[in-house]
């Protein structure tokens, strides 16, 4: 017997890959729900080869007899909506900042921590971490558990498709009209800046201590996921490529390691694949990973800096592992351990 899912934002990004991605792996729903915005209904999305989904108001949506919801609207619309399906009886899995941070909703990664899970039943919710934070500890696990990390200092790259589908637009269109000699402004409503041909040290608002959103959520997500004593410096950048995040990661560690200790490891963890090899074109670029499930590792070596360092290159399609994938993880791992139905 299989579950009624819902997926809420369908026509966006993250939503069209949530249903891609189920079809994929097969996820046992005997109905799936796409739900969106009023604009958007009527609209038909694909889910897997043969079968189409006509997008179905959220608004006054009855969630009654619902099992699962995933849901990526923006975190303004999963917490009014949200507590509704709750409400309803559903388990919801959520892709927004709305409730990373609650004591009582768990924050997943099944490669990291999916005994977290069982936490669902406070509030019927489960969220989903930020998408650089997500293929960063999936990395970081194995080796936080061989030698104990100290402190994570991270640089990322940041894909356009991180900020949706219009400033996935707007670099197209600024890189197109700067070829025809039109000024970029022309083309500039999503980012602060000129996005095409540079890189944009600014993602999410700005807060008090100088620091941005985005790079708050990197440090508070992996300490209630990973450990709260590590410390973390995060920089965020917003670079001109549609969908693929890097990261370049600098590791201290409290026990002893070697880079090839912590190749060894990585080479079998979970979600993990480790492409390093020293000469031309033998690391993973974000171009490359579009597509891919795993996370990416490559440019493995020791820091000579600190008694036990490590400096990483992590990169991961930041639609698929960052949120749709990791997302419906965290649905393949609640259905078989939690809300098995009988046959």
């Amino acid at each position: 017997m299989g579950y009624k899912v819902a997926v809420v934002g369908a026509t966006g990004n993250v939503g069209r890959e949530a249903l891609s991605i189920m079809a994929e792996r097969k996820f046992p729903a005997d109905e799936v729900v796409a739900l969106a915005s009023a604009k958007s209904v009527g609209t038909e999305i694909s889910y897997g080869e043969d079968e189409v989904l006509t997008v179905q108001n959220l608004d006054g949506y009855d969630f009654a007899g619902t099992d699962i919801v995933l849901s990526s609207p923006g975190a303004s619309v999963s917490a009014k909506f949200v507590p509704i399906a709750t409400k309803a009886g559903a388990v919801v899995i959520d892709n927004t900042s709305q409730f990373r941070m609650d004591p009582d909703v768990p924050l997943i990664i099944p490669e990291v921590n999916p005994g977290a899970i069982a936490g669902y039943t406070k509030r019927g919710i489960i969220a989903n971490p930020n998408c650089s934070t997500i293929q960063m500890l999936v990395a970081l696990k194995p080796l936080h558990d061989l030698a104990t990390i100290k402190r994570i200092v991270v640089s990322t790259y940041q894909s356009t498709s991180g900020g949706g589908k219009p400033a996935m637009d707007e670099l197209f269109n600024q890189t197109k009209g700067i070829f025809v000699n039109q000024p970029a402004q022309q083309h500039q409503e999503i980012f602060t800046k000129q996005i095409a041909f540079n890189a944009i040290p600014h993602i999410d608002v700005f807060m008090d201590d100088g620091s941005t959103k985005e790079e708050w959520k990197m440090i508070v997500e992996t300490k209630k996921i990973l450990d709260p004593k590590i410390k973390v410096s995060a920089t965020c950048v917003r670079i001109p490529t549609f969908i693929g995040h890097g990261e370049a990661v600098n590791l201290e560690f409290e026990k002893e390691i070697d880079e090839k200790r912590a190749r060894a490891v990585l080479e079998r963890a979970p979600g993990v694949t480790v492409i390093d090899h020293r000469e031309n074109g033998g690391y993973v670029t974000p171009q490359e990973c579009a597509g891919e499930d795993p996370v990416y590792v490559s440019r493995i070596r020791s820091d000579p800096s600190v008694d036990s360092g490590l400096n990483l290159w992590i990169v991961s399609d930041n639609l698929r592992k960052g949120a749709a994938l990791n997302t419906v993880q965290i649905a393949e791992e609640l259905v078989r351990l939690h809300l098995r139905k009988a046959a």
